[in-house]
């Protein structure tokens, strides 16, 4: 028996303020579309914002379903709609909020592992890495340079 270790690597921001211009206007975008999130049964409002590499910018927020889980997480929605909409683009990054209606999340909150497959799908099929920045409603953010540090063994097409 051997054991291996995997370590993944993150960048912390302590607030929106210190984030690159453009940055700080996708997770503004996000924190928008978060406000908007249909999420009457959770209470847990998510919005995403993908920047892709024709500059277009495509937004997602949760969508709940009394008959769970027939709902679609935000970063699902704007990564479905980005390949719908613009199949041959890539998408270079992702900024992602979330926030609670009954208490304050102040933690950077990743994506769920469902949404984490998708990223990686979609990584896989672009070829290329996709920055990931992830906040709360407020406080730190975390900056991954690639789904992979989130899901270091990452289940792909390699695999069937």
């Amino acid at each position: 028996m051997k054991e291996i270790s995997i370590v993944s690597k993150f960048s912390v921001y302590n607030s929106t303020s210190e984030l690159p211009n453009d940055i700080q206007d996708l997770m503004e975008k996000a924190i928008g579309i978060r406000k908007k999130a249909y999420a009457p049964y959770s209470k847990f409002r998510v919005g995403t914002a993908l920047l892709l590499d024709n500059g277009e910018i495509v937004l997602g927020s949760n969508q709940e379903n009394a008959a769970y889980p027939s709902g679609l997480c935000a970063e699902r929605v704007a990564i479905f709609q980005a390949g719908a909409i613009y199949p041959d683009s890539k998408i270079i990054k992702m900024a992602i909020t979330a926030a609670s209606d009954t208490n304050k999340t102040i933690a950077p909150i990743p994506p769920c592992g469902a949404c984490r497959q998708s990223i990686a799908e979609y990584e896989t099929r672009q070829e290329s890495p996709i920055e990931i920045y992830f906040m709360g409603e407020s406080g730190e953010i975390f900056k991954s340079a690639s789904l992979k540090n989130l899901l270091p063994l990452m289940f792909d097409k390699k695999f069937l």
